[in-house]
């Protein structure tokens, strides 16, 4: 019962041990002594909460906040001692901010809830008692055999056992895991292929051992041990025998498989995103704030109890004659009498803390993310991909980044590879017309039309028809039969490969009549200039980011073993002993110089004697449980040596559209951009030269190819004195991978300040972990700048969860990037609007709110305080406990809310052709110090006009009211929270710049319920109330025409000084957001502004305006002005503006 317990609260996960035991359909050994392993069973759970755990757990979460906990602790006083105020006036915020947070997580959990039932219900086919039977998914166990049809998902993580095919092979899509939409080929091991029956699998007898579930997609570990008669057969089992939970099985009747991960041990679920730990700038300010109000009230609490005794300290007032102590009252001890005065003066002005707060920013923050979702900007019509916001924690942050980092391939560029040139034995050729021609022959020169091939050009191209990963369409006619001609021209393949690379360099192969035209069991076939060639696929050894190669053992139709490899030039060239290596190189810095992207090939003849010790070496360490992947590398190495250089090929990798202009436009925002790709160095500088991240007038400074750390320190500080020196000069680094880790390791001060001074850092040949170092470096560096990565590949991961926002590109390199981003976009030249409109706005409306909501908490409480310098430091509270709990929730709530999502202080148009104006808001400008000075300030002096003001003006007169009664202390709190509920609206109202409908809606509205909610408190004798105070206070003060000139009088009062310095400061000081808002107002078309033009222009402005009406009505509803009205709006204004 207990341990139930514990797992329904989530405190007792399960034992593990390292590997793990599958006996299939569960036929476990007969010896006694045997203990089943404890698997988890088939339900998924994306919930968060169960129905046991989500008062505690959603608690206890809402409570690690400090304002919330703060508002716990003064309630919890307010119920042991005697308060001033009466605990609902704390308890109630305070129930409504839980309650408002516990609602909406708990219906989120509850979608999930509804979500995981519907997987959990789905119907599956399993292998028992020598038959199919038909059950849910959540009942797979492990070690059940279960039978998947045609295009139907795999309900868990499966070990491939056989399927409709000879050779137990399947074709899968991973689509939804990955993003991948290629076929990728599964293969079962020969013993259970030949089992495609259910009684056969029935009578199987076979035990798969493996390790223990993890999250990486790419990778498995294994072994299936079949006992045959009286022998074991022993086979290693990788990822090309495990068949992914959400994958789709394609092309392939059916399968059989055995349940090997179940449940939230599958790799999708270990996959699943946790809500992202990243903390905006502005949160953190928004913490310190709530320090030093934290102290202010402290101070007033200490200052306020002080006062008390020592006003006591005459006799009079301590012990007044309608005020008499009681015995235990003057008995009770001094330090208790302190400490609860104390205590009591806190509870009385612990409302300057802002409870409603938190709640605000976050529903601010999660409908204002919807936002980018619906810009239409954001759309890409293509791929009908809009963005995407996986958290909304840091919609502001988009607006203070001071670095992105971006991959080059599939982020600056499309991923779409073409053949544009190869070199072979030393020469170089191109593609002409389906062709392939040696540099400098056209098609008139004597070898310019030939229709063979040499044979070191057929042994190249066949080497990149063997050596990938492609696959073909299943379901075209056989390319053997198909139409076809001698070169090579037409080709009725259609390829897939997870790699653009390989699909562009096969199909150029197929072109010049080397035609790869598929596999058939363990055999690949190539078709040469019309003839048919079968080679037997003995071995492949894959590509990993280490070795940056792969390769295949293959067997010729003439029973030679070969090894084809491709893969960078750095892990080729120095495994190759003959060939034409120099010529190669340079023609391979000449394919990099032109931005082509370069691969080497090579080949090696094995020897029988060769080829079986590389059979049994590789069988060993693939079946190896532990450190299979070090055994197969060091197995890798052995293999990949003394090679034969064939050639090497470029192809090029299209720039997306608009890089240039994005680039360019980050760097006037005051933004660096920082470039980190694998690509080579001569590669990468090319490419950044033409998206504009490198100018041609830019000084390029080199750090690379050092390979110990004197070299790199000394190179570093002749690259600083350079800078030093040519500082008026812009500059541009280029750092490599090994270079870099030199750097970093001992230098990372000096390395620092060189990138520091350079306009533009170019990293290369970069391993995926390093790019997520150098993010955490200048992340971490003195002046903590904010930092962006964006990327598109597995590769990019790391550094987009390293940075403080990780964009995703939805591109051709699956989904990881976008599943581990922050944000995710379709194209990278989307970032601009991303930032400078979206980023922009949300920081402004949020840091207005975050000041605004502190300014309105001072207005509140100043004159509590105030005012106890008129009533002794009795701790009379100086409003009504009502007004007090509805301050924040209902009066002013709306106004800043609904700023918070619409405001547009400058047209988003214009923000986006001007990205200078991002600088207005870098550095936190908006939450500084000194705006925040402003505002508190503000706030104290509103509250000093608030209170002294109706002091001077009603305070004293004792014959106001129109019925000739006494102007009572209701009534002069009364009026102070009148004015200040006015005052603090307008105030609201003269930060807005852009107003819709919902904006008068709500601002007015506030005004206008303040007042008939108070007529009606105030009109009406509650039974539920135990005292009447306010009973007539409000229509009193309202039927007094004194205090209605007093109200308008301190509200203008309090406005008027706020407005001249808001003047003054546009006229004498403007940033250049204001300068543009100056313009922009110039540009409303008033009928001065008309009145000066010819008649025919003014005639022309006249039908503009009547098109911006529409168009302003149209998009009110739009924050962003995402719609094309929106752009058409911007445009008029620039028209009219130009005129």
């Amino acid at each position: 019962m207990l341990r139930w317990v514990r797992q329904q609260l989530g405190f007792d996960p399960p034992h593990q041990s390292d590997t793990r035991t599958i006996y299939i359909a569960n036929r476990f050994p007969q010896h006694g002594h045997y203990v089943p392993q404890k698997f988890a069973d088939n339900r998924i759970i994306s919930s968060k909460y169960t129905v046991w755990n989500f008062v505690p757990k959603n608690l206890f979460e809402q409570f690690r906040r400090v304002a919330n906990f703060y508002f716990l602790i003064i309630f919890l006083v307010q119920l042991m001692i005697d308060t001033p105020t009466s605990p609902i006036t704390s308890g109630l915020p305070l129930f409504f901010v839980i309650t408002v947070t516990a609602i909406k997580q708990g219906y989120e959990d509850w979608l999930r809830h509804k979500a995981d039932n519907e997987v959990n219900g789905a119907p599956v086919y399993v292998v028992r008692s020598g038959g199919l039977v038909k059950t849910r998914s959540k009942n797979i166990r492990v070690g059940d055999i279960v039978r998947v049809a045609k295009d139907e998902t795999f309900p868990v993580d499966l070990v491939l056992l056989s399927s409709d095919r000879v050779d137990g092979s399947c074709h899968v899509t991973t689509a939804s895991l990955d993003g991948e939409t290629n076929l990728k080929t599964h293969v079962a091991v020969p013993e259970t292929a030949v089992l495609q029956s259910v009684a056969n699998l029935d009578k199987l007898v076979a035990v798969i051992e493996c390790q223990q579930p993890e999250a990486d997609l790419y990778r498995f570990v294994g072994r299936i041990t079949v006992s045959q008669q009286t022998e074991e057969i022993v086979r290693p089992l990788g990822p090309e025998s495990l068949l992914l939970r959400g994958a789709r099985l394609k092309n392939t009747k059916e399968i059989f498989g055995v349940a090997v991960y179940t449940g939230m041990e599958t790799k999708m679920a270990l996959n699943y995103k946790s809500k992202s730990q990243k903390r905006s700038a502005v949160e953190k300010s928004m913490n310190s704030f709530l320090i030093i109000y934290l102290i202010i009230l402290l101070f007033e609490a200490i200052l306020s109890t002080i006062l008390k005794y020592a006003w006591q300290a005459e006799e009079k007032w301590d012990e007044p004659w309608y005020n008499e102590k009681t015995e235990h009252e003057r008995n009770s001890s001094k330090i208790l009498r302190f400490i609860s005065d104390f205590l009591a003066f806190l509870v009385l002005y612990n409302f300057i803390i802002p409870i409603s707060l938190y709640v605000t920013v976050e529903m601010q923050k999660f409908l204002g993310s919807f936002f980018i979702g619906w810009d239409l900007d954001l759309y890409h019509e293509e791929t009908n991909q809009r963005a995407q916001v996986n958290t909304s924690d840091l919609n502001e942050e988009l607006g203070q980044v001071e670095y992105v980092f971006t991959d080059k391939t599939g982020t600056l560029t499309e991923n779409e590879m073409q053949f544009r040139e190869c070199s072979i034995n030393g020469i170089k050729y191109q593609e002409v017309n389906g062709k392939l021609t040696p540099e400098g022959f056209t098609e008139d020169s004597p070898d310019g039309n030939r229709h063979s091939l040499m044979k070191e050009e057929e042994l190249f191209l066949k080497a990149v028809c063997l050596c990938h990963t492609v696959q073909i369409n299943a379901d075209q006619t056989d390319g053997a039969d198909g139409p076809w001609h001698a070169n090579g021209i037409a080709s009725p393949l259609e390829y897939y490969a997870s790699s653009p690379d390989e699909k562009a360099l096969v199909e150029a192969a197929s072109r010049v009549g080397v035609v790869f035209t598929g596999t058939s069991g363990d055999s690949m076939e190539v078709k040469s200039l019309g003839k048919s060639e079968r080679y037997k696929l003995l071995h492949v050894l894959e590509f990993d980011p280490n070795r940056r190669r792969m390769s295949v053992i293959v067997e010729s139709p003439s029973g030679e073993k070969l090894l084809f490899t491709k893969g960078a030039e750095s892990s080729i060239l120095p495994r190759s002993k003959s060939g034409e290596i120099d010529k190669t190189r340079i023609h391979v810095d000449e394919f990099a110089l032109k931005g082509l992207r370069t691969l080497c090939v090579a080949y090696r003849r094995f020897t029988p004697e060769e080829y079986q010790e590389i059979g049994k070496r590789l069988h060993e360490a693939r079946t190896a449980l532990q450190q299979r992947e070090e055994r197969l590398a060091d197995v890798f190495n052995f293999i990949e040596r003394d090679l034969e250089l064939l050639g090497a090929t470029g192809v090029e990798d299209k720039l997306q559209e608009k890089v240039q202009e994005t680039i360019e436009a980050l760097r006037l925002a005051g933004i660096k951009v920082w470039v980190l790709t694998g690509d080579k160095h001569e590669t990468a500088v090319s490419v950044s030269l033409s998206c504009g991240h490198f100018h041609r007038t830019m000084n390029i400074l080199e750090l690379v190819q050092h390979k110990s750390d004197s070299t790199c320190a000394e190179q570093l500080r002749q690259l600083a004195k350079r800078i030093k020196e040519d500082h008026v000069i812009q500059h541009g680094l280029v750092v490599d991978g090994t270079s870099l880790s030199l750097a970093l390791r001992e230098h990372e001060k000096l390395f620092m300040e060189v990138c520091k001074n350079c306009s533009a850092v170019l990293c290369c040949r970069m391993a995926p972990l390093q790019k997520a170092k150098v993010v955490r470096l200048l992340k971490t560096s003195p002046e903590k700048p904010i930092t962006l990565a964006i990327g598109d590949g597995a590769n990019d991961v790391s550094m987009i969860q390293e940075a403080h926002v990780g964009i995703g590109i939805m591109g051709k390199e699956g989904r990881q990037a976008v599943r581990n981003s922050d944000y995710a976009i379709a194209r990278f030249k989307f970032l601009s609007k991303l930032l400078f409109v979206h980023g922009h706005l949300y920081y402004i409306r949020i840091a207005t709110l975050v000041q605004y909501f502190f300014y309105k908490n001072v207005c509140f409480i100043t004159p509590q305080f105030l005012y106890q310098f008129f009533c002794l430091f009795s701790q009379q509270t100086l409003y009504d406990s009502v007004y007090l709990t509805l301050y924040n929730i209902c009066f002013t709530s709306l106004p800043v809310l609904i700023y918070s999502l619409f405001e547009q202080h400058v047209h988003p148009h214009v923000l986006q052709s001007k990205p200078v104006l991002y600088r207005d808001i870098s550095k936190n400008a908006h939450l500084g110090f000194k705006p925040f000075l402003y505002w508190t300030i503000l706030g104290f002096f509103h509250a000093f006009v608030f209170f002294y003001g109706s002091y001077l003006l009603m305070g004293e007169d004792t014959s106001l009211l129109g019925n000739g009664q006494m102007f009572g202390n209701w009534t002069f709190g009364t009026l102070v929270f009148t004015v200040m509920v006015i005052t603090v609206t307008m105030k609201m109202a003269l930060e807005t710049h852009f107003w819709t409908w919902i904006n008068h809606f709500v601002t007015w509205g506030s005004i206008v319920f303040y007042f008939i909610f108070s007529l009606f408190y105030g009109g009406i004798i509650w039974p539920f109330l135990h005292t009447q105070d306010m009973y007539f206070v409000f229509v009193q003060l309202l039927s007094s025409g004194s205090a209605w000139f007093a109200i308008i009088l301190i509200v203008v009062a309090c406005l008027f000084l706020d407005v001249v310095k808001k003047v003054l400061y546009r006229h004498l000081q403007p940033t250049s957001t204001e300068k543009v808002q100056m313009y922009s107002n110039r540009v409303a078309l008033s009928d001065e502004f008309i009145a000066l033009q010819p008649l025919s222009r003014a005639r022309n402005q006249l039908s503009k305006i009547s098109l911006l009406r529409q168009v302003q009505v149209s998009t009110a509803w739009t924050p962003c002005a995402a719609s094309q009205m929106g752009k058409q709006h911007a445009h008029l204004l620039e028209e009219c503006w130009n005129d």
